[in-house]
Order: structure tokens, then C-alpha cells, then sequence
């Protein structure tokens, strides 16, 4: 027999679980309206007061899909192997992020551990999944997940994932996998039958707001910190990355990421393992990695848009929507993040027509993960297109060495370090007819209202969009595309090589720029990058030549000469 256990405060009269077409009833447990009692082992589902057979909140597998019925996991099944692995912490590491899904064609955890050498070899330290969670149909990113404590079947199921952590350990790579919290669905959440898992007193851009502090939250906490302790504990998990933070209303004293972080290093401390929290945070609050004992929320780190918007701005000239604050001056945009973290910090923000931010605290930039490209600034853009688009190699090789030898911790986006020509493309499968019809027009109007032919905007639900989103591992060996790939791999040797070079004190950074052409200054090394031809005056003679792309030219001693999208590292 098993136990089953539910919390249905909903449920006005009953609650049944039904097992392989059998219902068993399930009696009151207290007064917050948990129910439970034992049944045989099986497929099962719960119904609440004779109502439809519904999915667990907690299930572990979906192995139908979302609507489908809950089966059990026995999680001591599984024979790991990475008893060697020896888990880092997150300062000073390289992060890779990828889509499971399109990594490979195969889309599986599986296939994608057949190009961990890759990984290995480029010289990443840990590896970001996209969601994970089970969606419906078999494509998606993975933000529409439901059941928070399942794995998606197509990409392999619960023990795909374990076999794809096992191995990456195995290979010296950590995982971080990136969750959910701020919304669920649409299409297969049926936490709202159950009880108040969602509040509509906030406004969200997914609807009604998750219920982190109304009556019945004590159990919508509990139930997404045991969400996320569950990763970190039964898939051995080095790392969460929590989507949208911001997005996270919350008025207790006690606000439910500070809680997570708490939950998160008491059981790091009893297993021996650094485990960490990254924010996606569009708040600029430097109070969300800051120690909970400094008046923080305990978070490891957060993403830094604000970097990426300066160098997206310098690179490509864009300057529509929140670019326009970075590119009115982009190099000296740039140098405020690299030297200050935040571009805003209680500075004006033109496109928010308000003040933003508040100043970051210099000695912490690891605290902030800086990148060129992420799913989200790719997979916003109308077509999907990458920087290799539009792009010369030099500039992409540029902004690459300005990622790879910051402050911060970089994060590259999967195929950025070939210049993969594979766009990366917003898609779906949704099984329901109405929604995807409903996500194919907004997305076409989206686009539309900015001057975009409706005709250009990929189709969401088209096997053609997911196929041309998938990266083509042919590229990496061909001319052009090597060279990129060559660059990024002694960056990163560079960078491991050279501690200087990860030193995350923003006081130490110093940028010298002109309106074309930048010095990066990082202890002893000199990171010189232009967009134009340039010469620059070197403070020492005889300098050391560490890595070039492009073409340089020590015309003396005392002076290098780029050309044109070029970038030189010297000591």
C-alpha cells in the first residue's frame, strides 16, 4: 500500500484518489485542508467531490503529459555514478546555457550527453538547462511548464535528467537548471482547482499573480520550496535560476525568496555541496544577493541585462526600446557597467520614464552574470536572429573578449561560441487548438505593431520553427565558424589561467575609450578592442601578446595599431 497525501482546500465534501480506474477515499488531515490514506501503488490521480480525475500538484512523472495521471518516482532507484564529483561554487566559473530541446536534433538528455565533450573541451564550468518541467505537445521552451516537481517526457523523463547530471558530473561540468515560480500554464495547471495557489489582488503579464502572502501562502511556499529542494536534492542539482524574480509579489516580512535562499544553505550545509540560487531580476537591487544578514535575500547572483544591453547597443548600433539608454554614448555605457555594475542606479531610465536601480557594491561583480546573448535576447527579437546575423566575426570575437575577461560571470548562450547561423526562434506545441491560435495572433501583433510584415514572423506551432532553431553541429568545423570557436576556447583558457582576470572587485576595473575604441584595463592585461582602425599608446614597451582577433600591429615598442572589428590582450 501507499500513502497518498493532497492539499485540497478546495475540496468541499471528498477527495478520491484513483489508482489504475480505482478510487479510494482520502480522509481530512487537518484543518488547512490536507487529506490523505493509503491506496495500492499505481498510476493515480485525485478527484474533489466527485469531479474530473486531475494530476498530483507534487507529481514526480507525467509520463502521459500534463493532463495526463501522476505515477511515482522511488528516487534511491537510481545508481549514480559521480561519487568523484567535487562540486564548485559559482564565483569564477563559465556558465553555458541550453535548450534541451534544441541542442541537438534528437532533442533528448540523452543526445545532449553526447556533446558534453564539446563543453569539456570549449572549457565551461557549468551548464544551464532551460525549464524542464512538463508542457504540453512536445516542443517549447519550457516557461510554460507545470508540475514542478515533474520532467518532461519527450526529453527523456526523470531518469534522462539523472543520467544527464550523472554524466556532466562525471565530466567535471555542474548543472543549473533554470524554474519557474512566478507562473504556471496555461494549458494544464490545475493547481487552482485545488486550492489558492493564485491571487488576482496583482497584476502579472501571465494573469493572476502566484499566492506568496495571502491566506493559504504558508502551503503555496512550501509547496515551491519543496519544489526547489527537490531538484537540488534528488537530481543533484548544483544550481537554480529563478525566472523573473521581479515578478514575485510578495509583502510578508519574511519575503519567500529570502526563505528559499535560507532552505537552500541549510541543506547545502548538510550535504556538502555549495549549492546556489541565480535571480533573473529586473529590479537593479543589489539587495537580492546581498547576505541575508546584511538585510539581503541570500541570493548567489543575478542576471545582468544592463551589461548586455550596453555591449548589445556598441556592437550592433541599436537603439529602439531599452536600448536607447545605452546607445546615446555605448562605450561609455559600457565602461559605467563594467566599472560600476548597474548602468542604472538610481539614474534616470528614458524607456521606464522613471528613476531605476541603486548602487551596486563594488567588491561583489561575480555577483552578476554578464553575457552577449541568452535565450531571452534572441528569442525576443521578431525573427529570432542572432548577433552572427548581422555581425562581422571581429565584432562578435570583440564582444566575446569583453564578456570573458569582466568582472562578472560570463554566460554564453549554446552555439554563440561557433557563431552558430541557427536563429533561435520562439515556439510551441500546444495541444489545445484555441491557445495555439491565440499565441500565433499575439505574436503577430506583437511584432506587427513595429513595423514587422506579419508574413516574417515565424510561426509559433510550426515544426519549421523548432527545426531551424536547432543548432547544426556541422558548423563548428567549418572555416569561419572554427575561428570563432578557437577564440572563445583561449579566452577561457585565458581566463582560468589568469586570476586577474576574474578579480570581481569593480574598483579594480579601469576603461579608457574614445568614440570608437576601448581599453579594458584588469590588473596587468589590457584588453584593446575597436570598431574602427585604431592606435593605441601602450604605458609599458614590450609587451606580451596573449591572444589576438583580428589584426594588430606593434608599430613600436609603445604603440599597437588594430584594424577595423579587431581585439588584442596584452601583458
Amino acid at each position: 500500500m501507499t500513502d497518498y497525501q493532497v492539499w485540497a482546500p478546495n475540496a468541499h465534501a471528498s477527495v478520491e484518489v484513483e489508482v489504475d480506474g480505482t478510487r479510494y477515499a482520502l480522509e481530512p488531515l487537518d484543518e488547512v485542508g490536507w487529506w490523505g490514506g493509503e491506496a495500492p501503488a499505481g498510476d493515480y490521480a485525485f478527484r474533489l467531490d466527485d469531479g474530473p480525475a486531475l494530476p498530483d500538484p507534487r507529481s514526480p512523472r507525467q509520463p502521459s503529459g500534463p493532463d495526463g495521471p501522476s505515477r511515482a518516482v522511488d528516487h534511491t532507484d537510481f545508481a549514480w555514478s559521480d561519487t568523484a564529483w567535487r562540486a564548485r561554487p559559482l564565483p569564477g566559473a563559465v556558465v553555458y546555457e541550453l535548450h534541451i530541446g534544441t541542442f541537438t536534433p534528437a532533442g533528448t538528455f540523452a543526445a545532449a550527453v553526447d556533446r558534453l565533450d564539446h563543453l569539456v573541451e570549449l572549457g565551461v564550468d557549468f551548464v544551464e538547462l532551460m525549464p524542464v518541467c512538463p508542457f504540453p505537445g512536445r516542443h517549447g521552451w519550457g516557461y510554460d511548464g507545470v508540475s514542478l516537481w515533474a520532467v518532461h517526457e519527450p526529453y527523456g523523463g526523470p531518469e534522462g535528467l539523472k543520467r544527464f547530471v550523472d554524466a556532466a558530473h562525471r565530466k567535471g561540468l555542474g548543472v543549473i537548471l533554470d524554474v519557474v515560480h512566478n507562473h504556471l500554464g496555461p494549458s494544464g495547471n490545475y493547481l487552482p482547482v485545488y486550492g489558492p495557489y493564485f491571487t488576482d489582488r496583482y497584476h502579472t503579464p501571465w494573469g493572476a499573480a502566484v499566492n506568496l502572502d495571502g491566506p493559504g501562502s504558508d502551503e503555496v511556499r512550501a509547496y515551491l520550496l519543496g519544489s526547489a529542494l527537490a531538484w537540488l536534492r534528488d537530481y543533484r542539482i548544483d544550481g537554480l535560476r529563478l525566472d523573473a524574480v521581479h515578478a514575485l509579489a510578495d509583502s510578508r516580512a519574511v519575503p519567500f525568496l529570502e526563505e528559499l535562499s535560507t532552505a537552500v544553505d541549510t541543506l547545502a550545509d548538510a550535504t556538502g555541496r555549495p549549492l546556489f540560487l541565480i535571480a533573473e531580476s529586473d529590479l537593479n537591487d543589489p539587495r537580492t544577493t546581498a547576505p541575508r544578514d546584511a538585510g539581503g535575500l541570500g541570493l548567489t547572483a543575478q542576471w545582468s541585462d544592463d551589461f548586455h544591453h550596453a555591449l548589445h547597443a556598441l556592437l550592433t548600433g541599436e537603439s529602439t526600446g531599452y536600448y536607447r539608454d545605452f546607445a546615446a554614448r555605448p562605450f561609455e555605457a559600457l565602461a559605467r557597467t563594467l566599472t560600476r555594475g548597474f548602468f542604472h542606479d538610481g539614474t534616470w531610465s528614458s524607456f521606464r520614464h522613471r528613476t531605476h536601480g541603486r548602487p551596486f557594491p563594488a567588491a561583489h561583480g561575480h555577483r552578476l552574470l554578464g553575457y552577449l546573448q541568452t535565450h531571452d535576447q534572441i528569442g525576443n527579437r521578431a525573427t529570432g536572429d542572432r548577433l552572427s546575423a548581422t555581425l562581422s566575426p571581429g565584432r562578435l570575437a570583440i564582444g566575446a573578449a569583453l564578456v570573458l575577461t569582466s568582472p562578472f560571470t560570463p554566460m554564453l548562450f549554446m552555439g554563440e561560441e561557433w557563431g552558430a547561423t541557427t536563429p533561435w526562434q520562439y515556439f510551441t506545441s500546444h495541444t489545445d487548438p484555441q491557445l495555439a491560435e491565440a499565441v500565433r495572433q499575439g505574436r503577430r501583433r506583437e511584432f506587427t505593431d513595429f513595423g514587422w510584415p506579419p508574413e516574417e514572423i515565424p510561426d509559433p506551432q510550426a515544426p519549421s520553427t523548432v527545426l531551424a532553431s536547432t543548432l547544426d553541429w556541422s558548423e563548428p568545423a567549418l572555416p569561419g565558424h572554427a575561428d570563432l570557436l578557437a577564440w572563445y576556447r583561449k579566452l577561457i583558457h585565458l581566463r582560468r589561467a589568469h586570476p586577474a582576470l576574474t578579480d570581481p572587485d569593480l574598483t579594480a576595473v579601469r576603461v579608457t575609450h574614445t568614440d570608437t575604441a576601448l581599453t579594458l584595463h584588469r590588473g596587468p592585461y589590457r584588453i584593446l578592442a575597436t570598431l574602427t582602425p585604431h592606435t593605441f599608446a601602450l604605458e609599458s614597451p614590450h609587451p606580451e601578446t596573449l591572444a589576438t582577433f583580428g589584426t594588430a600591429t606593434l608599430t613600436d615598442p609603445r604603440t599597437v595599431r588594430l584594424a577595423a572589428d579587431s581585439v588584442i590582450i596584452l601583458r
